[in-house]
């Protein structure tokens, strides 16, 4: 299946991370595009949403100086911008990988792409990493400990559930019974055209 791949993709990028744990670390992806260009999308998108979801821990930090609060917003915007635009590529891929199929006279779509899905399965690995962190956490107290080991059940559980619909969607479009199409993110705030304040400054 599918997201048995993409599974043990987002653990390794999320494990790797770990290794140094900083945001600024170098990326360098493990899987070549020109041979596994699946593989490589997966692996950069997972990347991203770990990088920033360490990011958004550290802009939390009541502490946080202004000057470099500014700086970091402007990462998450940044970041933000890459995700979407890895989400449109993942979905490129299947739209090429499905381009033969012929959708039957009842087909129907579906309320969110495969790579929107597969967004949501990235996000859920780190919540499940980060979940289980804290279910050990030998200084944490045992009250803690379980509740988040309750939690952490239910995002496994969640997983399966995903996994599941994500793998019998590609399966409904290989077998002509779903069609797929996508909608390019169509973001305004970034664009100094759309942005009355962006606008004005020109």
């Amino acid at each position: 299946m599918f997201t048995s791949k993409a599974n043990s993709i987002f653990q390794d990028v999320i494990k790797t991370y770990h290794i140094k744990n900083t945001v600024d670390q170098p990326f360098t992806n493990i899987y070549d595009k020109s041979t596994n260009l699946l593989e490589h999308l997966l692996y950069r998108k997972c990347w991203i949403d770990t990088v920033q979801w360490h990011y958004e821990d550290i802009i939390r930090d009541p502490q946080i100086d202004p000057v470099a609060a500014l700086k970091l917003k402007r990462q998450i915007d940044a970041s933000n911008q890459d995700r979407t635009d890895m989400v449109e590529y993942i979905d490129s891929y299947f739209l090429e990988e499905y381009k033969h199929i012929t959708p039957k006279q009842n087909a129907t779509i579906n309320t969110e792409s495969p790579a929107w899905g597969i967004d949501r399965l990235s996000i859920l690995a780190l919540k499940i990493y980060h979940m289980n962190e804290e279910a050990t956490r030998r200084d944490a107290s045992e009250s803690h400990r379980n509740a988040c080991q309750k939690k952490l059940d239910i995002l496994l559980e969640q997983r399966v559930d995903l996994s599941t619909a994500i793998d019998t969607l590609l399966n409904d479009i290989k077998k002509g019974d779903k069609y797929m199409k996508v909608y390019k993110q169509m973001k305004m705030y970034n664009d100094d055209e759309l942005n009355p304040v962006l606008r004005s400054q020109k």
